[in-house]
């Protein structure tokens, strides 16, 4: 039977607890041990994430999250397309299995702090569910992120403060009236699903083209993806499904970069505005975690310099859909063990 564990003091919670931090102030990792990965355990008639549900915890319901293509780019680059997800992001992949576990356990009400996707991705499983859901976003989000939640039946309380004190106010409020932290940083359960990032990927290229990437990129913010694939990695190559592990590139935003050059924490920095939104967490809730991470392969965090984030979005949509052999961005990224 899975359990939770605090990552400070060890202390063990049964998995039907909605508490999302220990007492001491820890953050929960999940103890669970999946049965050793094998394609024949992969339902081939369930086109969408949970045809991998053999190597679940829980079993969820879902939108159709997963199976996204993986578009080769040239003769040495793939482009995960996660972005044709029910809400348009990975985070889809986790929230079904968060807000499921909030459904199987009668939580008829959840609060999340979000700049943008993973409110949006846990907006739209919530209103599947039938639960009540209420989003904090810091002041300054855009108007048509607010909506996108609005439509899905969601409160937006939009606080003046930063992304961090909007993620404090909500967690206060959480703790202090007792409603549930559906949050995708805090809950370890979101892990359980941005694996299957990894498991699609792999298994699609596997059976394709025969071998492995040798390097992944991952975007890191909080780092829920990070740690979804490491875990998955490593249970892929203990199963032999893989004989090395990838190489992963940690990539950060210039404004907003706290692992570069950091050992056991993340650097006290301050983040500033950035078109890479997304990752501008400059506090990772689980930034220790990450740095401590007990992943064997290869790891190294890249900086891309904000003035490069345009010109490479242009590149790839003046270059994805034409014959011609695409042509590297001038500018190589800053780099740091």
């Amino acid at each position: 039977m899975p359990k939770f564990i605090c990552s400070k003091c060890g202390k063990s919670a049964d998995f039907e607890t909605s508490i999302f931090a220990c007492e001491c102030g820890g953050l929960y990792d999940l103890e669970f041990k999946p049965v050793k990965f094998d394609l024949n355990l992969i339902d081939q008639r369930e086109f969408s994430l949970f045809r991998y549900r053999e190597f679940f915890p829980i079993k969820n319901i879902s939108l159709g999250e997963g199976l996204t293509k993986s578009v080769k780019f040239d003769d040495s680059l793939y482009l995960k397309m996660d972005y044709a997800m029910p809400t348009l992001s990975f985070k889809d992949r986790g929230a079904v299995i968060l807000i499921w576990f909030c459904k199987s356990h009668g939580i008829k009400n959840i609060l999340q702090d979000s700049s943008g996707n993973a409110g949006n991705s846990v907006a739209a499983y919530a209103a599947r569910a039938g639960i009540e859901c209420e989003i904090y976003v810091p002041k300054g989000t855009s108007e048509k992120k607010i909506k996108m939640l609005e439509y899905y039946g969601t409160k937006a309380v939009v606080f003046d403060g930063t992304r961090d004190e909007t993620a404090d106010a909500c967690r206060k409020r959480a703790k202090d009236e007792g409603i549930f932290y559906a949050n995708h940083v805090f809950n370890p359960l979101f892990y359980q699903g941005t694996k299957t990032y990894i498991y699609v990927y792999i298994y699609e290229i596997y059976e394709q083209l025969g071998f492995v990437p040798e390097n992944l990129f991952l975007p890191v913010g909080n780092g829920t993806l990070l740690i979804g694939c490491e875990i998955a990695l490593k249970e892929l190559f203990e199963a032999g499904v893989i004989k090395k592990l990838p190489k992963i590139f940690i990539v950060q935003s210039e404004k907003c970069a706290p692992f570069l050059g950091a050992t056991s924490e993340p650097l006290a920095i301050n983040a500033k505005p950035t078109l890479a939104e997304g990752i501008a967490i400059a506090k990772p809730a689980r930034g220790a975690k990450i740095l401590s991470s007990d992943y064997t392969g290869e790891r190294e965090v890249i900086m891309i310099k904000e003035d490069d984030i345009e010109p490479a979005r242009n590149f790839l949509a003046s270059t994805a859909f034409t014959s011609s052999t695409p042509q590297q961005p001038s500018t190589p990224p800053t780099q740091a063990t």
